[in-house]
């Protein structure tokens, strides 16, 4: 076989592979995991925060006296115990029995990943549309272009996402004879912005999905990593209709271990459950024995607290360090809770283009691209801050100061181009709505 392709399998790869992209953060792995460099791009919890020896203990003693059972298959909806567990989880932020939530309803995923994956099969046919704030989260979007449907971005501000952009986004699809299935929105301490939908623009944007016929896919990851007063109660807290709602323990957890889980309508729990068997047969019966236990017998709730209090100090560290280090011009959002800042940078700055600077002064972040189908995002950047040190925080942002400062006084020398497609704050062209 010749051509011209390192690929010898190009020819023959599935229609749906054609397209398929590492992801942004994935790319960075590797180089941000040197120690001498200062890496503000994941979005990894602070594992050392936990009690490790307890936690130890408690997996030792899973494998010695319980192996027959958690080294073992189990069902492909997951352990009724771990659903039961669940269930106590969903009802602190208010998803309980008065809302239908039931461990009977609940499926057990490997990691919120996969739940995302099951929810895009069972509903996405090729050309479909998908709605999703913009920016929006990295590997969902890697979901949705693997089922072959194409993301449209809906505009946020501060307060979220904008509920009269999305009736405009719904009638022009409509027109366009575009079929669009569900609306994916993370509400709640949003990935990569930090944003949170507010309490006035839920039960409307709940009202517009539901005159559209559109579902609602709900993803939490973070919605119990807040730090100034509760969240607003989720949206499947709300409505049980035509609402699914996706969660991880990798967040409050531990993510290694890979749990996550779908709450769903009824009539759709039987296929969810088909489409995971046919996945991974079941999901890992030790894993799950691991969380339920941690659950039952650790203080969770008080861990939650440990972690909320070491992800504020660090999220100040940031907001400090950024105010005092920053190039005039950039802004950012103020977090409430969550793990990341978005960040937008003075104009003329392309924040894809001055990585390989930025690697070079030993400090990592993601472009805004990776979080925008189409490739916008290029004038915007994620900032993590529940990995690193508030030292290594302040350190960071200054080497990426004197990145910014490097970069804006090359542009006063040889000139300033703005990217095409630039996206500013909230996710439309400049200028537009601010999430600073």
């Amino acid at each position: 076989m010749t051509g011209t392709t390192l690929d010898d399998y190009t020819d023959r790869y599935a229609r749906r592979v054609r397209g398929m992209t590492a992801s942004e953060i994935r790319a960075l792995f590797a180089v941000a995991s040197r120690p001498e460099v200062v890496s503000l791009a994941g979005g990894a919890p602070y594992i050392a925060a936990l009690p490790l020896d307890a936690v130890g203990e408690m997996l030792g003693r899973l494998g010695s006296e319980h192996g027959v059972t958690t080294l073992q298959y189990g069902i492909g909806q997951g352990t009724l115990e771990l659903r039961e567990r669940i269930c106590e989880v969903m009802a602190l932020s208010g998803i309980d029995a008065s809302c239908g939530a039931s461990p009977d309803d609940v499926v057990v995923t490997v990691g919120g990943q996969q739940a995302l994956d099951l929810v895009s099969r069972l509903f996405l046919d090729p050309g479909d549309v998908v709605l999703a704030e913009g920016p929006t989260y990295v590997g969902a979007l890697g979901v949705f272009q693997a089922a072959q449907a194409q993301v449209v971005h809906v505009p946020m501000d501060d307060e979220g996402l904008v509920p009269e952009a999305l009736e405009v986004a719904i009638a022009d699809l409509a027109r366009a004879g575009r079929r669009v299935k569900f609306l994916y929105t993370i509400p709640t301490y949003q990935n990569p912005t930090g944003v949170t939908l507010s309490e006035g623009r839920r039960e409307r944007v709940l009202d517009i999905c539901e005159r559209a016929g559109l579902l609602v896919v709900e993803d939490d990851p973070y919605g119990q990593l807040g730090f100034e007063g509760e969240a607003p109660a989720p949206l499947r807290a709300r409505r049980r209709d035509g609402v699914f709602y996706l969660s991880t323990f990798s967040k409050t957890f531990a993510p290694g271990l890979r749990v996550g889980w779908i709450l769903a309508p009824h009539a759709v729990r039987d296929k969810l459950v088909i489409a995971s068997e046919a996945q991974i047969l079941c999901p890992s019966g030790y894993a799950q024995a691991a969380v339920a236990t941690y659950l039952s017998t650790m203080p969770w709730r008080q861990q939650l607290k440990v972690y909320r209090e070491v992800y504020r100090e660090r999220r100040d560290a940031m907001l400090s360090a950024l105010e005092d280090l920053m190039p005039e011009g950039t802004t950012w959002t103020n977090p409430a809770g969550g793990l990341f800042v978005w960040t937008n940078l003075p104009d003329g700055l392309d924040a894809k283009a001055m990585m390989p600077r930025a690697i070079a002064a030993r400090v990592a972040y993601v472009p805004g691209t990776g979080f925008y189908a189409d490739g916008s995002g290029t004038g915007n950047m994620r900032l993590n801050f529940s990995f690193p040190s508030p030292e290594r925080i302040r350190e960071g942002v200054r080497r990426l100061a004197g990145v910014m400062e490097q970069d804006i006084a090359m542009r006063k020398v040889f000139g300033t181009v703005t990217p095409a497609g630039r996206r500013r704050q909230g996710g439309a062209d400049a200028p537009g709505p601010d999430l600073a």
